[in-house]
């Protein structure tokens, strides 16, 4: 782990041209980097979600995805077959754009992101609204209102500790730590609603918002902390044991839940994937605002 810095972190905080409009979209990528090496982000329509937050303008949405190097293709299963979790990756890396992924389908939209200026203010929102949605996911299996949520316990993932550390040395260096807003209250109410009525639904929002935190949330945590944090490494973005195992181990528990599904209930949990990605992208674009 890397120490914190002894010193007050100097914060600049400087509001991009690129979100002059009200929404933006985005996909984010681990291994998401453009040709000239830039992560790169991409804009695009919406479809409303079950929840979404009051407002009577268009919503957009940004798509933060992980990728190839923390979602690995899963091993093939005993019998020889796709596992579950290499078609959720599938599904994702086509939300990607084509510099980012091959199997991306997506056009850039937008400047890359490493051309963005995130805001102090923004951040904190952003950090704030993750650490209610993380907490949310695991209240959720803690809770275990359907059984086999308490496979995806103690996976070594979770993330609300660690923000809660962070958020604590932002006070300390001054900062007021803002409530929650809209997008992270909107997605934790739909989290909850999705885990008692469409299990399936949720398996979804839980694979995508780990993972894609993983990849594409570190690049994206390191471009932020070079910025504005004068390069400290925040413990959001740290994990104790080995990543690549923790996620391996996420994979094959997904994996065996997904083995007792019918396709029907396959294809259910795949067709929710851009609606996880608008979600998260919600929380994502406030740090550029």
């Amino acid at each position: 782990m890397a120490p914190a810095s002894s010193a007050p972190t100097s914060l600049t905080t400087v509001t991009p041209r690129a979100l002059a409009s009200p929404r933006v979209s985005a996909s984010i990528s681990a291994a998401g980097r453009t040709k000239s090496g830039a992560l790169s982000l991409s804009t695009g329509p919406r479809r409303a979600p079950g929840i979404c937050a009051a407002s009577s303008q268009p919503r957009r949405r940004m798509v933060a995805a992980a990728a190839a190097t923390e979602m690995a293709p899963a091993a093939r299963g005993e019998g020889g077959g796709k596992p579950f979790v290499e078609e959720m990756r599938a599904v994702a890396m086509r939300l990607h754009t084509k510099d980012q992924a091959r199997e991306g389908e997506k056009e850039p939209q937008a400047p890359p992101v490493n051309r963005w200026e995130p805001t102090a203010e923004g951040y904190l929102r952003f950090l704030v609204d993750s650490k209610l949605v993380f907490q949310t996911l695991e209240d959720i299996v803690d809770r275990a209102a359907v059984p086999w949520y308490a496979e995806f316990r103690n996976t070594g993932l979770e993330r609300s500790e660690a923000l809660k550390k962070d958020l604590e040395w932002f006070s300390e260096q001054g900062h007021t730590i803002p409530e929650p807003s809209a997008p992270g209250t909107t997605y934790a109410s739909y989290l909850e609603e999705l885990s008692e009525k469409d299990p399936q639904a949720f398996i979804c929002h839980f694979y995508n918002v780990y993972f894609a935190h993983t990849a594409g949330g570190r690049m994206i945590g390191k471009k932020v902390a070079e910025k504005i944090l004068n390069k400290k490494e925040l413990e959001f973005y740290q994990w104790e044991g080995t990543l690549s195992q923790l996620l391996q181990n996420v994979r094959s528990k997904l994996n065996q839940v997904a083995s007792n599904w019918s396709r029907e209930e396959k294809n259910h949990c795949l067709e929710e994937t851009e609606k996880s990605f608008a979600y998260s992208g919600d929380l994502l674009r406030q740090i550029f605002t």
